[in-house]
């Protein structure tokens, strides 16, 4: 079967198993694979791209030891550190990036959960914008508990973020203050709460493709709503701060097959975008369908969603 077949079988109700040969995904010709996951992305999705932005709303001194991460305590980085977020702020930046034409903005935060006072702070805020503001609300904000998700949910939030990172397998490389079940056991929360699920994970840690070929499955088998793929950008004070950067070909490999593997899920460019031709424009030829879009400083971030909002219309999309 060639890989275009595949993709009209998977149009026609065929899904993607731990029982079937992945490797079919490392052998065809890239420019085949991205195609057949343009139509998988065409037939399921449309052509409406999803659009997200997020705040950093408490910032550094995170005790996790995750290394590619630039807010960990245990790496020693330039990363900016500060408290929750003041909610003047963060209504500013909501209300900016709905009169830019977001549709989802998500309060992120540092640490293993955020819990306390912060997380109080946290709830008020989500209270505001669900008030003021008309733009889907997400959270990402660790391991919270059932009780947590619930009361997000009531004070407004739809969707929550919590990445897998990377395969069970190579988890443990990553990260080894918290593990990967304890990230599935956090997803299933937030699905029996009934919220959005979006988690992916980073590419290009020193994984091999059979960990990104796991990943994409363990995200099926979950039923995940959005996938964000990241793509790293090592960063000095880092574990990884010594990787070459993937290339774009294995970037637009992984998200083309992401999509035959998830063929109903938001595929979200996140990280990384600046090793993608025009910010990621033959991405969104190769299956991808979301994005992050914007930045946390105010003027930038208007430009960089007005160029991504005319970049999607010219290839012929639409927000």
């Amino acid at each position: 079967m060639s890989i275009l077949e595949l993709a009209n079988e998977i149009i026609n109700g065929k899904r993607i198993t731990r029982e079937d040969d992945l490797s079919i995904f490392l052998n065809c010709e890239l420019k085949e694979l991205c195609e057949g996951a343009d139509k998988i992305r065409a037939h399921f999705v449309g052509d409406r791209v999803d659009l997200c932005s997020i705040i950093n709303g408490r910032s550094g001194k995170c005790p996790e030891d995750c290394k590619y991460c630039a807010q960990s305590a245990h790496h020693h980085t330039q990363c900016e550190v500060y408290d929750f977020l003041p909610q003047e702020k963060i209504m500013e930046a909501c209300k900016l990036n709905e009169a830019e034409g977001v549709h989802r903005f998500s309060i992120v935060t540092a640490g293993k959960r955020l819990s306390g006072d912060e997380f109080q702070k946290a709830i008020e805020a989500y209270k505001a914008m669900n008030s003021e503001c008309n733009i889907e609300l997400c959270a990402s904000m660790g391991f919270l508990s059932a009780e947590q998700l619930h009361e997000l949910h009531e004070a407004g939030v739809t969707s929550y973020h919590h990445n897998i990172e990377t395969s069970k397998r190579n988890f443990p490389n990553i990260c080894t203050t918290h593990t990967y079940e304890q990230k599935i056991e956090t997803l299933k929360m937030v699905k029996a709460e009934g919220m959005y699920v979006c988690s992916g994970g980073i590419i290009g840690m020193g994984e091999t493709w059979e960990d990104r070929l796991d990943m994409a499955i363990s995200l099926s088998e979950l039923e995940v709503d959005s996938i964000p793929i990241n793509a790293l950008m090592p960063i000095k004070g880092t574990p990884l701060e010594g990787l070459d950067r993937i290339s774009e070909d294995d970037i637009l490999r992984t998200i083309a097959f992401f999509r035959y593997i998830n063929p109903k899920a938001e595929i979200r460019l996140a990280a990384g975008r600046a090793l993608l031709t025009n910010d990621g424009e033959i991405a969104f030829k190769s299956g991808a369908s979301a994005t992050i879009t914007g930045d946390m400083l105010t003027t930038v971030a208007c430009a960089t969603i007005r160029s991504d909002r005319q970049m999607l219309k010219d290839i012929g999309r639409t927000t």
